[in-house]
């Protein structure tokens, strides 16, 4: 075959002949080496064709000669465009790692800001919790001066001048504990406990009895840890007490609470008799956030009550609050009243968790006491809420309750800020009493 035969007829072949030469050992191979050495074949086979033609045919006319060139020149623009496309290919292929290496480093580094802000978030939540707490302490601190001129004033002077324990040592410091209105029955338990640990730890200075003093008087009032499970329970929570101690106010500062803390609340204005009841819970409700069940003045509360668990369980609320009404002087009327409420709760909703706190003026004193024996004839209490102690007196009460009745303390309130009603703590109290140094605040 001469040479312008052989390049028309590779033409013909659309510049993919076949056999193991030319644009197949392109598709064959595999990067630029296999280019390299297809085009070092065809190169090699295109002379010794030459060769062979120049020494066997005549001479090429020069319309032969143009077409073997153009022949050529396709072949060579096929090889040179496979090669530029193998390195674009190649180019493609580094471009697409690195933007991969580049996108992996662009998640790590959001991954690691992600978690940065998360660790702020929470440090400054801690912070803020903190600070809360010891602002907490230092309004509970100056609230009680009045009731801590009672109590640690009394107690220092009595350390000050006994030089030995004897039966008037401890004749003075239960005088002090009964005038700052912790009482006979919770003072004569705290004195007799303070005798026995002098006894079995052989303590003889007076100067050390103090601290085993102060740590009596906080057996008495200590918080069981199951004390708040109704806040993370389906719950039904009743407040029970009388006109003008803080109960509307204490519900309205607990829901804002337990809303800030994510539970979904729903309040009963179950307290139908005193005027402006309702109003007063409307507008605290509105103010916390929350919703609010009620019906007109005069309504009868247990039907309250009913629409409430009724609203409660189609709304999956976490937890519902009922104000009822506190009509000690008819005390037959009140307990008939909170039999009937608890019937209807236990029958309407009874899987809820049940709590049934009263709400106590601490600026009463023995009154509160004489309250809370009351209410306990008719109702089963489970916890008290204190309020008003800022700038009583009297606050030794909280004591005289806990340790009389055996009724748990769990919030105490010492101004009208929402804040200013938080869950008891016994050590941070009986700290603020004795002027000692709040070490965990």
């Amino acid at each position: 075959m001469g040479f312008f035969s052989m390049f028309k007829k590779k033409k013909e072949e659309t510049d993919v002949p076949e056999g193991p030469s030319g644009s197949e050992v392109l598709k064959e191979g595999s990067g630029l080496e296999n280019i390299k050495d297809a085009i070092s074949l065809e190169i090699d086979k295109e002379e010794k064709s030459t060769e062979v033609d120049i020494s066997t045919e005549e001479p090429l006319e020069e319309e032969e000669i143009a077409d073997s060139v153009n022949v050529t020149g396709s072949l060579q623009g096929a090889i040179r465009e496979a090669v530029f496309e193998e390195i674009s290919s190649g180019d493609e292929i580094i471009k697409e790692e690195a933007e991969e290496e580049q996108e992996e480093v662009e998640e790590m580094h959001m991954d690691t800001m992600q978690d940065d802000i998360q660790e702020a978030v929470a440090e400054e939540a801690e912070k803020s919790e903190e600070k809360e707490k010891k602002g907490f302490f230092k309004r509970l601190f100056s609230g009680l001066e009045k009731t801590r001129n009672n109590i640690a004033k009394g107690i220092d002077s009595i350390f000050s001048s006994f030089s030995s324990i004897d039966e008037d040592f401890y004749e003075e410091i239960e005088e002090v504990l009964v005038m700052a209105d912790i009482g006979v029955h919770t003072t004569n338990e705290i004195i007799e406990n303070l005798r026995t640990r002098v006894k079995e730890e052989k303590i003889k200075e007076v100067s050390e009895c103090k601290q085993l003093l102060i740590e009596s008087i906080k057996s008495q009032m200590q918080v069981d840890k199951h004390a708040y499970d109704f806040e993370d329970k389906k719950s039904v929570v009743l407040f029970i007490g009388v006109n003008g101690v803080g109960k509307t106010t204490s519900i309205g500062k607990i829901s804002s609470q337990l809303k800030s803390n994510g539970k979904k609340v729903l309040v009963a204005a179950a307290d139908t008799f005193r005027a402006a009841a309702i109003e007063q819970l409307e507008e605290w409700t509105k103010r916390a956030g929350v919703d609010i069940i009620a019906q007109k003045e005069g309504s009868d509360p247990a039907a309250v009550v009913f629409d409430a668990l009724t609203a409660a369980k189609a709304r999956n609320t976490d937890i519902l609050l009922c104000d009822t009404a506190g009509r000690l002087h008819n005390k037959k009327n009140l307990m008939e009243e909170l039999k009937k409420i608890n019937r209807i709760i236990d029958r309407e909703y009874p899987g809820a968790y049940r709590e049934n706190f009263i709400v106590l003026d601490g600026t009463t004193g023995q009154n509160a006491l004489a309250q809370a024996k009351q209410f306990s004839e008719v109702a089963d209490i489970t916890g008290i809420i204190l309020t008003k102690l800022d700038g009583t007196a009297k606050g030794g009460i909280a004591i005289a309750i806990q340790g009389e009745l055996g009724i748990p303390v769990k919030y105490i309130g010492i101004g009208e800020k929402i804040e200013d009603l938080q869950r008891f703590d016994a050590d941070a109290f009986v700290n603020a009493l004795f002027d000692i140094e709040d070490t965990e605040q």
